[in-house]
């Protein structure tokens, strides 16, 4: 029994009910099943702190047609929801909450900070999964992970291990990223460069014992306190006779040597580079190989330590103190503009400080040959494919990962120092004594895990992993990732090493790049700028399916899209275009079978052709991952064929006497509605499992249909190209009188001469009707006295209408001569105006130039007039 649709569609009513009748079905769940082939998506975790934007709607979208087109293809489809920790962003959150009650997280000390950290959790932590659940995303919320929960910190701690073991994992005074602001380590990938500009401070150094001097250049002058060097290339004639003698370093009144490094450009600059191995990553390699000394010269909140009368001082304050001192004493040479890129916290934004500091460290050489191997030999594939150069780049010169943290919420650090003997003990379990020398004085390393350290194992972390589950076996490896292009280094390099390493095998097969949505400006969204639209606002606003369409037909892999807020307006009519077809439908529908009638019209024939050519490129689109060609292709079928051409076609057989001829109408209206439904359902999943509820159907519901594809037994490649000719020379005579203003109550005689007679005579009735013709007169021959007819040519025929039937002859005679002398009287102007010599002289040439142009128009103009009234007889 089908129920009625209302008369208008209203997605906040319907959004809620249909989602809670998928839940309640199970219809989300990703069941082991041998019979079936596996595809899975594991969601790129959100931050469990943050609320949607319209980059999760983005990332969201493209993952939910996928496993929902998986899913109604017979796949047993698995998307894994969860979210992360989010190291960072989630401690600064609390610890800006304990400011507003005066307090730091030092007062309330580690464990009960952490206790607060986990009340923020659990209090917001739901949010964001609300949020995607009102967008439609049929993720399996059973399984729901959590980057720092039981299995999860599981996971984390015997890759540490493992690793640590395999001697992959190391701790050592490197050079790393320093956020004053966040007080931690970042890694190489948690660093943004953006073009700044600066200047170049030429300083002297003075030779020991020597008239002589060399001259430095340095972005960074306060960084001269911790020099303990200077460096020349080896085969520079101008200094060779200065290595192995020392300068004197200004202010600080201290000898540091001079050596030869290859490090250095002997073209750039003077030649002469200082040497900072605390704070800058090639002075630390140089110094390595020279033995300089290391002279760390900022804390944590780079305020200047070891820096003698400077102490205390903020790094800038610093920098303008140490210019004043050096231009007093002689030693600042000069100052030049100069641009350079200047990493910056991704987090914050601040200026971040290279500076040596005792880290853990992930080796990365060896992780990452296996990790590009994967992709090069096609295990992994790229798309769009470009992408794989960015990351064969980065693959290829990747640092040392860094991946300690200064902060207290997240997975601690599993190694413990001993009191006693120094010894550092790393361990699966909580360790309670050295396992060197067996005292229990141990203390455990106070830092936590770079939040990408548990991130990168996702895939299979969420699957058991370290444990060998039923799932892992069936699920793993997964089938595509879906993620922005812009942390192609952050995430999806580290679980491609991750997985290589810990599972030997490929974490996924395909990666799925978008860009990023950015405003109708082109500018990124940004709180600073004000630009940022809450997708929550836009779904309450158009309804969550206007949201996806308009976000799925403006993407193309790989590239960022604009966001236009009148799109969705327009993806909202849309949806309210399909329902209107529908309730047409029901309300024409007299059966209860969705089931083809034997006997098809041409018309029929046409539209079946169509949606089974549809159907072939949807599947063969989504397949290459092209979903916004396929959601367009869509959209173009039911606008344009099903709404506009087939319902209209089919009016007067659902209206006819004739029942046999009623009832294929019908049958052949709700078959191809209830195919389209289901061809559109991953893109708008809500108002089509509504419709496909109140038609006529059997099974449960629309999102677990099995997906339509090509069928032979539907290709009417001739009927269908039959009907276009007709549908052309419909089209083309309704252009024409449109062109003319001729209101659909003229009906005038309609010749169409051509040599596919045969054709046009099976689309007589069709001509006569929609080409709002009087009588269809088709012919081989040209008709007598066509130059008095209005003439339009299509491909394969010429149409004929009789100029007199088409417009008041006498009326039409006035208007042109109305219009006519209207013209003349403009060329007079005209005319009058450009032979007066004073205008030609003094005018400027433009406007000279501009109604010699109109002149000429008007000529023009009078001629076609004088030829259209010509044409009347």
């Amino acid at each position: 029994m089908m129920k009625e649709l209302p008369k208008v569609y209203d997605p906040k009513n319907v959004e809620k009910k249909i989602y809670k009748m998928w839940m309640d079905g199970g219809y989300f769940k990703g069941k082991i099943d041998p019979e079936k082939k596996p595809f899975t998506i594991v969601i790129p975790p959100p931050n469990v702190t943050g609320q949607l934007h319209l980059g999760h709607a983005f990332d969201e979208t493209l993952q939910d047609v996928l496993i929902r087109y998986k899913r109604m293809q017979g796949y047993a489809a698995l998307w894994l929801p969860g979210t992360d920790h989010a190291g960072i962003a989630t401690q600064i959150k609390v610890e800006e909450e304990l400011r507003k009650e005066g307090l730091t997280r030092y007062d309330l000390g580690r464990e009960k900070f952490l206790e607060r950290v986990w009340d923020w959790k659990n209090k917001f932590g739901s949010r964001i999964v609300e949020q995607l659940k009102t967008l439609g995303s049929s993720c399996d919320w059973d399984r729901e992970r959590f980057t720092m929960d039981e299995g999860c910190s599981k996971a984390v701690r015997e890759v540490f291990v493992s690793l640590y073991e395999k001697g992959l994992i190391y701790k050592g005074n490197r050079i790393i990223n320093w956020c004053p602001n966040c007080t931690t380590a970042l890694s190489d990938a948690e660093v943004e460069h953006t073009e700044q500009p600066g200047h170049f401070w030429h300083i002297k150094y003075p030779v020991k014992d020597s008239d002589e001097y060399v001259i430095i250049a340095t972005t960074r002058p306060e960084t001269m306190l911790g020099d303990t060097g200077v460096a020349v290339h080896p085969e520079d004639e101008r200094y060779q006779h200065l290595v192995g003698k020392t300068v004197i370093l200004p202010l600080v009144n201290k000898e540091i040597p001079v050596v030869a490094d290859e490090y250095v450009d002997k073209e750039f600059g003077t030649g002469c580079v200082k040497m900072t191995p605390c704070h800058d990553p090639n002075d630390f390699e140089v110094g390595l190989r020279h033995n300089l000394e290391q002279v760390l010269i900022l804390d944590q909140n780079a305020k200047i330590i070891n820096g003698g009368k400077y102490n205390g001082m903020d790094r800038y304050e610093a920098r303008k103190a140490i210019i004043a001192d050096l231009e007093e004493q002689g030693y600042l040479v000069k100052i030049e503009d100069h641009s350079h890129n200047v990493g910056q916290c991704y987090r914050c934004g601040t200026t971040v400080e290279p500076m040596t500091s005792p880290q853990w460290f992930v080796k990365m050489g060896p992780l990452a040959e296996e990790a590009i191997k994967v992709v090069e030999d096609g295990r992994i594939k790229f798309v769009p494919e470009r992408f794989s150069k960015t990351y064969y780049n980065w693959m290829n010169n990747a640092h040392d990962w860094c991946i300690s943290r200064q902060l207290w919420w997240g997975h601690q650090i599993p190694a413990w120092y001993c009191d006693e003997c120094g010894h550092v003990t790393v361990s699966r379990e909580d360790a309670t004594k050295c396992e060197k020398c067996g005292s229990e004085h141990i203390h455990r390393d106070e830092d936590v895990l770079d939040t990408w350290f548990s991130s990168a194992l996702w895939p299979f972390s969420t699957l058991g992993w370290p444990d060998k589950t039923p799932e892992l076996e069936y699920f793993y490896p997964t089938s595509v990732l879906v993620t922005g292009y812009d942390i192609i280094f952050f995430w999806v390099a580290r679980m491609i090493f991750s997985g290589m390493e810990h599972m030997k095998e490929e974490p996924f097969k395909t990666v799925l790049f978008h860009g990023l949505i950015r405003d109708p400006q082109g500018r990124k969204m940004s709180k600073s700028l004000g630009n940022g639209v809450d997708p929550i606002e836009v779904i309450n606003t158009y309804g969550a399916d206007a949201l996806r369409f308009n976000i799925i037909t403006g993407n193309s892999p790989g590239n960022d899209m604009r966001y236009y807020n009148e799109r969705c307006e327009a993806m909202r009519n849309f949806a309210n275009k399909i329902w209107n077809a529908s309730r047409f439908v029901m309300m024409n529908l007299t059966i209860d079978k969705n089931e083809l009638p034997e006997k098809l019209e041409l018309e029929d024939k046409w539209i079946l052709s169509k949606f089974n050519a549809l159907a072939k490129e949807v599947n063969e689109n989504l397949d290459k991952f092209e979903l916004g060609i396929a959601a367009n292709k869509i959209y173009d079928f039911i606008w344009d064929s099903y709404c506009d051409w087939y319902i209209e076609l089919t009016k007067n057989r659902l209206n006819g006497e004739d029942e046999e001829a009623r009832i294929g109408a019908q049958k052949v209206l709700l078959y191809v509605l209830v195919e389209t439904l289901k061809l559109l359902h991953p893109f708008m999943p809500f108002i089509t499992e509504e419709i496909w509820q109140a038609l006529p159907h059997e099974g449960e519901a629309i999102m677990i249909e099995k997906y339509p594809e090509y069928t032979e037994a539907l290709s009417f490649t001739a009927e269908e190209a039959a009907f276009e000719l007709i549908m052309k020379a419909i089209k083309a005579a309704r252009a024409r009188r449109a062109e003319m203003n001729v209101p659909p109550s003229k009906k005038p005689r309609l010749y169409i001469v051509t040599e596919k007679t045969d054709i046009f005579e099976t689309g007589r009735s069709y001509l006569g009707r929609l080409a709002y013709a009087g009588e269809v007169i088709i012919s081989s021959e040209t008709p007598d006295s066509a130059d008095k007819m209005v003439t339009v040519v299509t491909d394969d025929a010429k149409l004929y209408m009789p100029l007199a039937e088409l417009v008041d002859l006498a009326k039409e005679r006035e208007r042109i001569n109305k219009e006519i002398k209207k013209a003349n009287d403009e060329l007079t102007r005209l005319e009058s105006k450009l032979s007066n010599e004073k205008f030609v002289s003094r005018a400027p040439e433009a406007v000279v130039a501009a109604e010699r142009e109109k002149l000429e128009k008007a000529k023009a103009l009078i001629e076609n007039l004088n030829e259209a009234l010509a044409d009347l007889g």
